[in-house]
């Protein structure tokens, strides 16, 4: 999208801002995000094969658009990916700002990020392949928010254990969702009680 355009003056060359430029920015943002939304939900009722048409329809689009945006599957499934950890990222401070308390916004966090981990059917089979597009997405993961459970642990230090860190949390919970797909296992009770353990008394 251009944001600068050639005013009609007589030919003299000057140019000119256009004002809807930062709307449609604004816009296409939007529309991407719901397109991803839509991705996400798809993925999570029928796993990343999900129909292109059925993404499509939930998102109120025509196929072709989906195809304009992500040209192939991998191209959605990395957009799905990056799009959900920055929503998990971005809602790190959000939290912190309306908690009533820094642990109280640690635990929500966290219940946010089990809910990230619990719904990627298939996700994690298809970050495991040998497609280039998604060598990068793990480095991705671990930069965008082992920071921001640090930021809330170090909040909420005078409450909770001291010899805890962002990344060792993380991957504790990301152990105990891996077997969330069995019906007879609450991951979620599960990682409600190692949060519940770094409380101090």
């Amino acid at each position: 999208m251009v944001p600068f355009a050639k005013s009609g003056d007589g030919g003299n060359g000057a140019v000119a801002v256009n004002d809807s430029a930062p709307r449609k920015r604004a816009d296409a943002r939007r529309n991407e995000a719901t397109l991803l939304d839509a991705a996400a939900a798809a993925f999570v009722a029928s796993g990343v094969d999900a129909p292109v048409r059925d993404i499509a329809a939930r998102a109120g689009v025509g196929v072709g658009t989906i195809y304009r945006h992500f040209p192939t599957r991998a191209d959605l499934i990395v957009a799905v990916y990056r799009h959900q950890v920055e929503a998990c990222a971005q809602a790190g401070p959000t939290l912190l700002a309306a908690s009533g308390t820094p642990y109280a916004a640690l635990a929500q966090w966290i219940d946010l990020f089990v809910d990230f981990l619990v719904t990627k059917h298939g996700l994690a089979a298809a970050l495991q392949s040998d497609n280039a597009a998604f060598d990068s997405l793990h480095t991705y993961f671990i930069d965008r928010l082992v920071p921001v459970c640090a930021d809330l642990l170090n909040a909420a230090a005078a409450d909770i254990r001291p010899d805890v860190n962002a990344f060792e949390l993380l991957r504790g919970v990301g152990n105990l969702c891996v077997g969330a797909a069995d019906p007879r296992y609450d991951a979620r009770r599960m990682v409600g009680l190692l949060i519940a353990g770094l409380r101090l008394p």
